[in-house]
């Protein structure tokens, strides 16, 4: 699986990880891409966490990456974007964007996370997704006609097209202002991840 190569980052991150005092280098705790992505939200600073529900660094990283999401400033829109690299990792992040449509997602995101990390289910169909989500307050029928619906493979698309475009090969990455990309192999840990991000938002902070 594509997320297992960040097992072996992380064993070996203390190489390269930030100290208490150093600043981010690029090439070393992030990487400036060749060619930068539009952002969403032009005026604001973008920052973007590709994740798959099915990633276990991706689910330890929700307990470090909640608290700093929950006290970005205004000027900052944060964006999760599934990534899509087949199977079932498709299925997940047809899910989450449906979620997103039906705008429950905020109410059952660490609910999905945890049925399938701690209660090891597998929701490897929309059907299973579908019968999960109801016993979290969702319509099922609603979920699976959305599931389905056009604007939501729309939104598969153009996840797929993002992370061709931020070249990502593994999840969690995040993505500062479309141009920075790093993860918590590179930065040396979650918390570390996030010094990171909060130095680049500062830096594209400062670009706007």
């Amino acid at each position: 699986m594509r997320n297992l190569i960040f097992g072996a980052a992380l064993a070996i991150s203390s190489l390269f990880g930030l100290t208490a005092h150093a600043e981010p280098v690029a090439g070393q705790q992030y990487v400036e891409l060749n060619s930068p992505v539009p952002v969403s939200k032009p005026g604001q600073v973008e920052v973007v966490e590709l994740f798959w529900y099915g990633c276990p660094h991706c689910y330890q990283f929700e307990s470090t990456l909640n608290p700093w999401v929950e006290k970005l400033p205004e000027d900052v829109n944060f964006v999760r974007v599934p990534a899509l690299f087949g199977g079932v990792w498709n299925v997940h992040g047809q899910a989450f964007l449906t979620l997103e449509a039906m705008k429950v997602e905020h109410k059952v995101h660490d609910a999905v996370f945890n049925a399938i990390h701690q209660e090891k289910k597998k929701l490897a169909s929309a059907e299973e997704f579908a019968d999960f989500i109801a016993t979290q307050g969702v319509d099922r029928d609603a979920f699976l006609k959305t599931f389905n619906s056009f604007a939501v493979k729309g939104q598969m698309e153009k996840a797929k097209k993002l992370a061709m475009a931020y070249q990502i090969t593994g999840v969690p990455v995040m993505i500062v202002g479309g141009k920075y990309r790093f993860d918590i192999g590179s930065a040396g840990g979650p918390q570390q991840t996030l010094k990171v991000a909060d130095y680049l938002i500062a830096k594209e902070r400062a670009a706007l």
